[in-house]
């Protein structure tokens, strides 16, 4: 990234490697700043046009940049009375001026990005110190500026997230493992670290998925366009496998966003070569959403054409998924749509439950009504997985794992407090919207999610039909409901009321039919033949998302099964 800051619509990006200011007077001295205030001009012009004439005083935007700069540097240092400057026969427009100067900034998305490599100015600094002192320079000048201009201290003071919303050190991997055919990739730098500024609020400009993955008959890289100034790379686990996922810099705010779903991957594991490589944001001139196997490298490979909508966080997750899911599948896995839990009662007794179904059938909402349910009994719910998992077998016997850290929720599917218990770990997107709200919060360590855990109840979500309860199926209503995939749909992508996907997972299920069916009938079988309860849990949230007395009925009767001896 060659800018010290990056402004595009309401993304900012600041580059500490390539500027930074150590001190108040080095700030409001740097080039940095003024490129600032002079894009702050230019939305002033756009959006008050009073106080933009007023910024301006008969001068050109480079000049006025110049005229309000030096100002501020005096009143470092003078009190007001002490300089002449025609700013100043106006307070109240100066301290708007001002006030409006720090709220610009902070509608923006705000990033930081620290590059550890040779003859960085920063090379031996920790990024969480460089952002944590940057954030106290911004609040710092915007207080002494405020303070000055209205001649007193302020009585109350609010430690607002002033500099930025996250942070990230990046390294370019010298030791990546990979061929020439992705010589493009090479020199793109690796996230290694990671600083959230938790609560995050982001307010993507998209809320909701459209269209389908779709398998090319041509590996994406092919037409891959992005170079290491304005791309890079988040390394992760997902579930077991290793995955490399490469963004456009304007959409850092989703990739940022990871942290809280896939654990990063180390540097040793970083020198691997991945079995997945995601293209996120790719200017390729098309509207993509496209994965292809790489059977001479053995990597599946997925591209998201660049447009404003793949903002939306699902996007980059569900292409990230589908791609875990299609390995799986080659590997003899069964990819699972659904929740998984080890439930520990105060008794003693601890029974695993996973739950399937497509977006919004109730599988989130259900584990937790079931906590509620057992608040008096249950002593510990483990989370393996909340979204994506998998069934494989080992010497007969089925096990579950999962693929992600966190959470990814609609928050009007959740009980009123449930989204604010873990809210200083969490990342909240377009929280005032009534449509689609989410929230992005750590479930599990990675090392409980990829190691394997029995399943004594496997249940479809079913969200559609009026019928109470948990019901047990035998083992061909259970297969045939599975693979119909029914549900109502609740507006997380474009479809809506009664629709059916296979198996209930358009993410490498539906687009691998054919390798997936088999798997089906073996897992299924095997859940049978060692006693898994196998059957249908009604949840009513497609009838009456208001109405909990469906989905409370149903936990009821889960927690009255993981009782059972």
């Amino acid at each position: 990234m060659k800018e010290a800051l990056y402004l595009n619509g309401e993304l900012a990006i600041v580059n500490y490697s390539r500027a930074y200011a150590h001190s108040l007077e080095q700030l409001l001295n740097s080039s940095t700043f003024s490129n600032y205030v002079q894009n702050y001009l230019e939305y002033l012009q756009a959006h008050n046009e009073d106080l933009y004439n007023y910024a301006l005083n008969g001068k050109t935007a480079r000049e006025a940049t110049f005229e309000i700069l030096k100002l501020f540097r005096l009143l470092r240092v003078f009190r007001v009375e002490e300089l002449q400057s025609d700013y100043l026969n106006d307070k109240a427009c100066l301290l708007e001026f001002v006030e409006e100067g720090y709220n610009f900034w902070k509608r923006h998305q705000r990033f930081s990005v620290l590059f550890n490599a040779e003859g960085s100015t920063l090379q031996d600094f920790n990024f969480v110190a460089a952002d944590s002192n940057f954030n106290t320079m911004i609040l710092s000048v915007y207080r002494s500026l405020e303070e000055q201009i209205q001649g007193r201290k302020n009585r109350v003071y609010r430690q607002l997230q002033a500099g930025t919303n996250a942070s990230i050190a990046v390294r370019v991997n010298s030791h990546i493992k990979l061929s020439d055919t992705y010589a493009k990739l090479k020199a793109i730098p690796f996230i290694e670290g990671v600083m959230l500024r938790t609560p995050m609020i982001l307010h993507p400009k998209s809320n909701k998925r459209t269209g389908m993955f779709e398998e090319t008959d041509h590996n994406p890289i092919e037409r891959f366009s992005g170079n290491s100034d304005e791309w890079f790379c988040y390394p992760c686990k997902i579930g077991s496998l290793l995955a490399f996922i490469y963004f456009h810099r304007d959409f850092i705010s989703s990739a940022v966003s990871l942290a809280n779903l896939f654990e990063l991957a180390n540097a040793d594991e970083c020198r691997k070569k991945p079995d997945l490589i995601c293209l996120f944001g790719n200017k390729d001139g098309l509207d993509a959403t496209d994965f292809y196997y790489d059977e001479q490298e053995d990597i599946w490979v997925g591209s998201v054409s660049y447009h404003e909508r793949i903002e939306y966080f699902g996007y980059l997750k569900k292409m990230s998924l589908t791609l875990h899911n299609l390995r799986k599948m080659q590997q003899g896995w069964l990819p699972i749509h659904g929740a998984f839990v080890n439930i520990t009662l105060k008794s003693g007794k601890r029974k695993s439950i996973m739950l399937m179904g497509d977006s919004g059938a109730g599988k989130s909402e259900s584990i937790e009504a079931l906590k509620n349910a057992g608040k008096d009994v249950i002593k510990d719910i483990e989370v393996v997985f909340d979204d994506m998992g998998t069934i494989h077998l080992e010497d007969g016997v089925p096990y579950g794992q999962g693929t992600e850290i966190g959470a990814f929720i609609r928050l009007d599917d959740l009980d009123p407090g449930t989204p604010y218990r873990d809210m200083d770990r969490s990342i909240f997107m377009n929280p005032e919207s009534s449509n689609n709200a989410r929230v992005i919060t750590p479930a599990a360590p990675y090392e409980v999610v990829a190691e394997n855990h029995r399943i004594d109840l496997f249940a479809y979500a079913n969200n559609y039909d009026d019928k109470n309860g948990l019901q047990r199926l035998d083992i061909d209503a259970a297969m045939a409901t599975c693979k119909e995939g029914k549900r109502m749909a609740k507006g997380t992508t474009q479809e809506v009321g009664i629709s059916t996907t296979y198996f209930a997972n358009p993410f490498g299920p539906m687009q691998k039919q054919e390798v997936c069916e088999p798997l089906i009938m073996q897992m299924f079988e095997a859940m049978r033949d060692n006693g898994v309860f196998i059957g249908e849990i009604y949840t009513h949230l497609g009838l009456d998302k208001e109405n909990r007395e469906g989905i409370n009925i149903a936990a009821k009767e889960l927690l009255e099964f993981i009782e059972k001896d």
